[in-house]
């Protein structure tokens, strides 16, 4: 998420020192590296000079657990954390600790830190949260940093806005059927004012300058036919259900558009999910590339061309199955990156030759980052 930039002189510089612990030996399939490792639940990437930055969700903790995002409760922790890849030396350190995170009991599937991007001057993080509009009021204090945006600087993390409370006294999207109060902060893109969040639980874009809040877009929500379940009887014939658009991802292209990925929520209908765009100034999204399954993240090449990360090629409620990595061309050709190397990836920052995407996103400590060649 975002683009490769400059780090501004001696921003960050207390974030980038002392990476003095060693990333495991390289290894190397179909031209795929392993550039870190042991990382929990990673999210979103950055890529400032040498130096990639890494959003770990972390594993949640030993509670309180409270109603989650699916219904069944999470358990909270303060095992979320900033990870600094210098990729020049093959060293990798967790640069900011201790920060909050939701999980199941077992770790997996956590919420916490979402994303990173780069400013002109600091790196700006999204802290996610999801689950009913009651939950973040269950957490200890150090869980009141969730749903919120932050600017990290030369003294610290500082909070800059709480979008979950925007979400609660706003709700965007209430004319919709099947709407919900809730708030899950996911991608940041802060190359350029205001900056923009992708809000994945309240189904919109945000803008966010000098504190303040405003919808750049509402995604639009869709609808399908629901599946059968077992034990259940069989829905009548006609029957949908709407679809939350759950926006994951949005990245600012050089035209100064903005194009945003969504999942789809239940039921994670395979080839339901769009990429859309935004023009500069805002506007109606509009689809530019559909198709697609359960979308995580996405990039913006030079050239144009899409990057796509999905999570899973197939529906979630099919159980396990290989993500992807996905090139779409700007005249729409496709092509699949890596095919078949890809386990639950979450996110992708484009290098000058190759894309760096976090894989296993959704375990406590086998998380991985990997590079992987563009030619």
């Amino acid at each position: 998420m975002g683009r490769p930039v400059r780090l501004a002189r001696a921003a960050l510089a207390a974030a980038t020192v002392s990476l003095a612990i060693a990333a495991p030996a390289a290894a190397h399939e179909q031209g795929v590296e392993v550039v870190a490792s042991g990382l929990d639940n990673p999210r979103g990437l950055e890529l400032a000079g040498g130096t990639l930055f890494v959003a770990e969700a972390g594993r949640g903790g030993a509670g309180p657990c409270v109603p989650g995002p699916e219904g069944t409760p999470v358990c909270f922790g303060t095992s979320g954390a900033l990870t600094a890849v210098d990729l020049r030396r093959g060293a990798q350190k967790r640069v900011l600790e201790h920060l909050p995170s939701l999980a199941n009991p077992d770790g997996t599937s956590a919420t916490g830190p979402s994303d990173v991007s780069l400013g002109r001057k600091a790196l700006w993080m999204t802290i996610g949260l999801g689950g009913p509009s009651t939950t973040r009021d269950l957490l200890p204090p150090e869980g009141q940093a969730m749903g919120r945006l932050f600017r990290l600087g030369h003294h610290g993390l500082r909070d800059v806005a709480d979008l979950h409370a925007f979400e609660v006294a706003e709700n965007p999207d209430a004319a919709e059927p099947g709407s919900d109060v809730e708030s899950n902060p996911n991608s940041v893109d802060a190359t350029a004012k205001p900056v923009v969040v992708a809000d994945a639980g309240g189904n919109d874009i945000l803008a966010v300058r000098r504190g303040r809040i405003s919808v750049v877009a509402l995604l639009p929500f869709g609808a399908a036919t629901p599946p059968e379940m077992p034990g259940m009887p069989a829905p009548p014939p006609g029957t949908t259900i709407p679809v939350d658009p759950v926006p994951t991802s949005v990245v600012r292209a050089h035209d100064g558009s903005l194009y945003v990925g969504q999942l789809t929520g239940f039921p994670f209908v395979p080839g339901a999910a769009n990429v859309f765009r935004i023009p500069p100034g805002g506007g109606e999204p509009q689809v530019v590339a559909s198709g697609l399954t359960l979308i995580t993240d996405i990039a913006v090449g030079k050239d144009g061309s899409l990057y796509v990360i999905e999570f899973s090629t197939r529906s979630l409620l099919d159980g396990p199955a290989p993500g992807a990595l996905i090139r779409v061309a700007p005249d729409g050709t496709r092509t699949e990156l890596a095919a078949g190397r890809l386990t639950t990836p979450t996110g992708i920052v484009l290098g000058r030759d190759a894309a760096y995407v976090s894989d296993n996103g959704a375990a406590p400590g086998i998380g991985q980052v990997l590079r992987i060649p563009l030619h």
